[in-house]
């Protein structure tokens, strides 16, 4: 399991949570870990993959504006 708290996640870059989360996700698939910490586990990884998916719209906005302001009006 990770160590930090799920307020840090919102400092994490893409890179971070994304890296973070495929760890979280392998120690899930490995079922090693009791019931109590794969629910903990599974709730870290749903809240890395909503940190994640806000990079990515994020990005996604930037990418549509910087088109739209490139195509003649």
């Amino acid at each position: 399991m990770t160590s930090k708290s799920d307020n840090d996640i919102s400092k994490l870059t893409y890179e971070q949570a994304r890296d973070e989360l495929v760890k979280v996700v392998a120690e899930l698939e490995q079922g090693s870990v009791s019931l109590e910490a794969s629910l903990e586990l599974w709730e870290r990884g749903e809240a890395l993959a909503n940190q994640c998916e806000m990079w990515l719209t994020g990005a996604r906005k930037r990418l549509d504006d910087a088109v739209a302001k490139k195509k003649p009006k």
